[in-house]
């Protein structure tokens, strides 16, 4: 991205008054942002009020330029990267939800992000089961090819990103804090092998410190980025029943494990139950709920480039094979196979054998 285009996504973004639904209006108008501050009052009073208008027509912020610099200089390390709504890269499934956000701040594997994946959340404060059983399922659903979602706090979260992390799936930790900011700090270990092998993702510009109002916000990526959200302990108060509702809103599917009637932290998810979300035992019931999903709403191949579905049917052959294998057959590295192969066993194409076999179910 060019400096003058990165100026305009942080101009706009850092504009008072413009806030992102209105943001996204006007890009739908005019495309980019810097076409946005070339327009006249009369075009912007088309699409915004007076004023919105007045504050895209202030002189931008006396620290724009100061921000450009120490991003492009950020850009410059190794593992970061950015990305802007509308580019390439940007993750479709986050890309159509209600207020995507402008820009992603990266570190780690980009590739991640365009992958399947099922987010995983629950209690700060999880009980010890709750832990292992956040890691467990997160950890056979990442063997399985998902890659896990979550929100870097202590307690659910930290358990489902290390059980991400064992598994070819991966893990993509999501913040409410600038990028350059982990919090918690107990979790600055966790969060540099993230980077290292996963990928964290922000929303917010570099600096930004924890707020109280960051954090709901950037649980609509957590879910945005995802299939489906997974809670694994909560309170009945609970942001994490906040990302489930607002997995909800985007046409997610939600699950919850169940738990007992007398315990403080399983009461919202009995009642995420309750209120027809997916009981959840096992990652099996995960896999299953998506394949059903798959089923009922577009049939085999769809979503799936035909083309690389002949390639990889043609490359099993009739014998099972080993994912490995088939990823060098193929060219690809494994990890990213991973979830194409996930994609192809959920519409009824091919069958995940023991040892990491698949199984070609088609003529």
């Amino acid at each position: 991205m060019t400096r003058p285009a990165l100026a305009g996504w942080l101009r706009l973004q850092q504009t008072e008054r413009v806030g992102l639904l209105t943001a996204h209006r006007l890009l739908e108008r005019f495309v980019t942002p810097q076409a946005i501050f070339e327009a006249g009052r009369e075009q912007l009073l088309a699409v915004v009020k007076p004023h919105q208008a007045d504050a895209l027509l202030a002189a931008p912020s006396a620290r724009l330029e100061t921000d450009l610099d120490a991003l492009q200089a950020w850009q410059l390390q190794p593992g970061n990267s950015l990305l802007a709504w509308g580019d390439a890269g940007y993750p479709d499934y986050l890309s159509n939800i209600n207020a995507a956000p402008l820009l992603l701040y990266l570190k780690g594997r980009p590739a991640l992000l365009s992958g399947r994946a099922v987010a995983v959340v629950g209690a700060r404060n999880a009980s010890r089961q709750g832990v292992l059983n956040a890691e467990q399922l997160a950890q056979a659903l990442s063997e399985a090819g998902l890659t896990i979602v979550s929100g870097l706090a202590l307690g659910v979260d930290a358990a489902a990103h290390a059980g991400g992390l064992n598994g070819p799936g991966g893990t993509i930790a999501v913040l409410g804090t600038g990028i350059d900011r982990i919090y918690p700090a107990r979790n600055s270990a966790l969060a540099r092998r993230i980077a290292e092998e996963g990928c964290i993702v922000s929303e917010y510009a570099l600096g930004t410190p924890p707020t109280r109002d960051n954090f709901p916000r950037r649980n609509r990526i957590i879910s945005g980025l995802a299939l489906g959200v997974l809670v694994v302990e909560a309170a009945a108060r609970s942001g994490s029943l906040i990302t489930a509702e607002l997995a909800l809103a985007q046409g997610r599917d939600v699950y919850a494990v169940p738990g007992s009637i007398h315990a403080t932290l399983s009461k919202g998810c009995n009642q995420l139950i309750r209120d027809g979300a997916r009981l959840v035992e096992s990652a099996a019931d995960v896999l299953q709920a998506l394949q059903m999903a798959v089923d009922g709403k577009a049939g085999a191949r769809a979503g799936l480039d035909d083309s690389f579905v002949d390639r990889v049917l043609a490359a099993i052959g009739a014998d099972p094979v080993q994912a490995e294998v088939l990823a060098l057959h193929l060219g690809q590295a494994p990890g990213e196979l991973q979830g194409q192969l996930l994609a192809l066993e959920l519409a009824g194409l091919l069958e995940r054998l023991p040892g990491g076999m698949f199984q070609r179910l088609c003529v």
